[in-house]
């Protein structure tokens, strides 16, 4: 198993999230790296939700955690999520100009609205102060170990839900 992508050392964070579409309930997770060494993780459980919206839970809360933690630092924040990847490279931008909607190209068409706008907005206002994160796409389930422990932390954050209704 590979610790990280092939790509130098430096702050690494994995972020993932996972869902089960029966219950609606899902879980979140970062895990960062300084030089493959793991040095901060969290992880926690969210109820009503929807695949995607976790996928940017996790990347919400890795953003966080590197403006409190290496503001002004370089890093790079993973997500198996392309989703995610692109939202953040490229839509978020575009939706932002556009009053967080989606505009079509028809102008006889109505504005549609994004999906998770609220978490868009959190999103765009933790990356657009620090220019040195870059967002990118690792492989899911291809034995990267900071996905890999994301992914499973994700799981412990939505087992975390269960145990609550078990108690």
């Amino acid at each position: 198993m590979r610790l990280l992508p092939d790509t130098p050392n430096g702050l690494h964070v994995f972020a993932d999230g996972c869902y089960e579409p029966n219950s609606r309930q899902g879980g979140w997770a970062f895990v960062a790296y300084r030089d493959a060494v793991e040095i901060a993780a969290d992880f926690g459980g969210v109820l009503d939700s929807a695949n995607n919206a976790l996928e940017l839970v996790a990347l919400l809360k890795a953003a966080t955690w590197l403006n409190a933690n290496a503001l002004g630092e370089p890093a790079i924040i993973w997500s198996d999520s392309l989703y995610t990847v692109r939202g953040c490279n490229s839509w978020r931008h575009i939706w932002k100009t556009n009053g967080w909607k989606k505009i079509v190209a028809n102008a006889n068409a109505r504005s549609r609205t994004i999906a998770s706008p609220e978490l868009w907005k959190a999103i765009d206002f933790e990356l657009s102060p620090n220019p040195l994160v870059t967002i990118a796409w690792c492989k899911g389930h291809s034995g990267i170990e900071g996905n890999e422990r994301a992914d499973e932390l994700a799981g412990s954050g939505c087992l975390s839900l269960r145990a609550g209704e078990l108690a």
